[in-house]
């Protein structure tokens, strides 16, 4: 028998952030849910620092991952979820997952092999590079789920092109863009050191990028350019992967720089805290080009293709093969846009998408 309850499962960074409106709305709406950890993500920064910086509910249970090759975190996920979730006492009304990461797709992939229904909270989101670990679970996810919240039009879209029944999916908008508008006074309030500099805000951290180095190198060399040219500093919270590609590549001494401040992974409202009052983001992350066209932010990824098409639309992101004369070319032509007026929030939802992700979780487990 199962129990009336929603397993959220979680293990990243980008995961516990989504857990922050989404937890609030399922307490409004009176949920019962709970919190399945696998552990993907366990360093500080990453991982325990959301949980106490947003207040988030303590995780029921932790499956304890870690590290290690794609095939073993998910097959690892799988194994021990699968343990907890075939315990008669375990099997919950739904089983929810934010996101695209190896967390997620085990987690889809246990509860649809022991008939357990999926929700797959932002559906539908491409980059269209079949050769990406995200994508590849987006799709695995979006395919094997049993409701579908898509963040935004294009999202929306994707999933209708690929025949999805049209009944699974909804239009819901996004949560992460509903934590900004919850979170705006506490942002505020963050403390950020750079404040009276111009500064650039940077943050790298994807394998296509990382894990080249040649194609490292040449975004350093970029970045390096950019101060030594235009005169801006550059705040970079470094990621634990980059800052370990670096030493591997015998790289350190690139980033050696007076006016490029490399620091530790903040917080998610220094994050945002940073974004909000820098002159310009330059980034490989999906998530903080979405957060940066909210603040209204010129963008340069560092990647020929995105996820989050309407940054480009509207004329806030350019995209670039990040080698170094694209990136100084990028830069100067983003500190020169004129985008198009626009309100960001409300292409997706008004901040509404939580409580509206909350009202059909509510009436599916009715």
């Amino acid at each position: 028998m199962r129990m009336n309850c929603v397993y959220i499962i979680v293990g990243t960074r980008p995961q516990h952030i989504k857990l922050y409106s989404l937890s609030q709305a399922l307490m409004k709406k009176n949920i019962c849910f709970k919190i399945i950890h696998t552990g993907q993500h366990y360093d500080y920064e990453l991982d325990l620092i959301f949980f106490e910086e947003l207040g988030l509910p303590k995780p029921y249970m932790h499956l304890n991952v870690g590290s290690g090759t794609h095939a073993y975190q998910v097959g690892t996920i799988m194994l021990r979820l699968e343990k907890m979730l075939l315990k008669e006492h375990e099997k919950p009304r739904l089983v929810v997952v934010p996101g695209d990461t190896n967390s997620a797709l085990g987690g889809a992939l246990v509860a649809s092999k022991i008939g357990i229904p999926v929700a797959h909270i932002e559906a539908g989101v491409r980059a269209h590079l079949p050769f990406m670990a995200e994508e590849i679970n987006r799709i695995i996810i979006d395919h094997i789920s049993d409701v579908l919240f898509a963040p935004t039009i294009y999202a929306y879209n994707n999933l209708l092109k690929e025949g999805i029944d049209l009944s699974k999916v909804f239009l819901t908008g996004d949560v992460m863009v509903d934590n900004i508008i919850m979170l705006k006074d506490k942002i505020k309030k963050v403390y950020n050191e750079f404040s009276d500099t111009e500064y650039i805000y940077v943050t790298i951290h994807r394998a296509e990028n990382t894990d080249n180095p040649i194609r490292l190198k040449e975004i350093f060399e970029g970045l390096r350019e950019i101060v030594d040219r235009l005169e801006l500093e550059i705040v970079f919270p470094m990621h634990p992967r980059t800052r370990k590609r670096l030493k591997e590549y015998n790289l350190e001494n690139i980033v050696k720089h007076k006016r490029i401040h490399i620091l530790k992974p903040v917080s998610y409202l220094k994050s945002l805290k940073l974004q909000a009052e820098a002159k310009l983001i330059v980034t490989d992350s999906g998530g903080i080009q979405k957060e940066a066209f909210v603040f209204k932010k010129p963008i340069v990824t560092l990647r020929e293709t995105t996820e989050w098409i309407e940054t480009v639309e509207y004329g806030f992101n350019i995209l670039t093969n990040p080698v170094k004369e694209n990136i100084l070319r990028s830069v100067n032509q983003a500190l020169n846009m004129k985008p198009i007026s626009i309100n960001p929030y409300t292409l997706y939802g008004g901040g509404k998408a939580s409580l509206k992700i909350a009202q059909i979780i509510k009436e599916y487990i009715r």
